[in-house]
């Protein structure tokens, strides 16, 4: 069984899933970084495959983008670097990021790659509905790679349901309609939405991204989904760190403090 799949079966609820890009802050970052991640709780992670154009992503995402690809970053690098890694983590792992570089490195070359490091998942935010149906969900299945769609508060309840019958693991809840970013609430307009989506008693499970940062917006977010995602916060910290795996985890304990008791 895919340990997605494993996760959400055993949990619920206050699922922290967290977003770093691959090479980010420095091309050797990436394995300690997923180490500490893992050590300090966090429950899925997702690698970002960095590319030159990340058109839906805010400053910061699009700044470490920038800085991984001058360290040297590439698909070849990053499974490189994975290889291996399973015998150091066990949670859940996603490679998130545009189709181009995925299309450029082959696409069934990339699934063989993905499958012998022990990714989990993919996002792609700009691989079309129905081109995935068409060309790439037979072979996602083939190596074992579920595939996450994302829904906006745009998305209406039709796409939503196709997206629910076709999709296996986990919805990607964008908060807003908005490039990616740290924010320190969320709005009584995206409860709503979130309600709207709660109603919709979909068959996977959700969690919410964009714009949650600190405890406070993941509780709130968690309490209308099984969990949320964290990135541009946490690329934040990743600037800044002067102690790597101390600063992560202080970092997700902040997140996570208290967060059974509501918050």
């Amino acid at each position: 069984m895919n340990r997605i799949t494993q996760l959400f079966d055993r949990k619920q609820e206050f699922v922290l899933s967290v977003y770093f890009t691959a090479g980010f802050p420095n091309l050797s970052d990436t394995v300690p970084i997923l180490e500490a991640l893992e050590e300090a709780g966090a429950d899925l992670i997702e690698i970002g495959m960095p590319y030159s154009d990340p058109v839906a992503d805010g400053e910061t995402i699009q700044r470490s983008n920038e800085v991984a690809l001058r360290n040297g970053m590439t698909l070849s690098v990053l499974f490189e670097q994975l290889a291996g890694v399973r015998e150091k983590v066990s949670v859940p792992i996603l490679l998130m990021g545009y189709l181009n570089p995925v299309v450029q490195y082959g696409v069934e070359r990339f699934c063989q790659a993905c499958q012998q490091v022990g990714v989990d998942g993919l996002i792609l935010p700009d691989l079309p509905l129905a081109e995935y149906r068409e060309e790439y969900q037979p072979l996602f299945e083939q190596y074992g790679l579920l595939n996450t769609f994302l829904i906006t508060p745009q998305t209406s309840d039709a796409r939503v349901r196709l997206i629910d019958e076709i999709s296996d693991g986990f919805i990607y809840v964008v908060s807003s309609a908005s490039v990616t970013g740290a924010k320190t609430s969320i709005s009584d307009e995206q409860e709503t939405y979130f309600g709207r989506i709660n109603r919709m008693n979909l068959r996977n499970p959700r969690l919410i991204g964009v714009g949650i940062s600190n405890h406070e917006t993941f509780v709130r977010a968690a309490r209308h989904a099984q969990g949320a995602i964290i990135g541009s916060a946490f690329i934040q910290v990743l600037q800044r760190a002067t102690d790597l795996k101390k600063d992560i985890t202080d970092f997700v304990n902040s997140v996570r403090k208290g967060e059974e008791a509501g918050g």
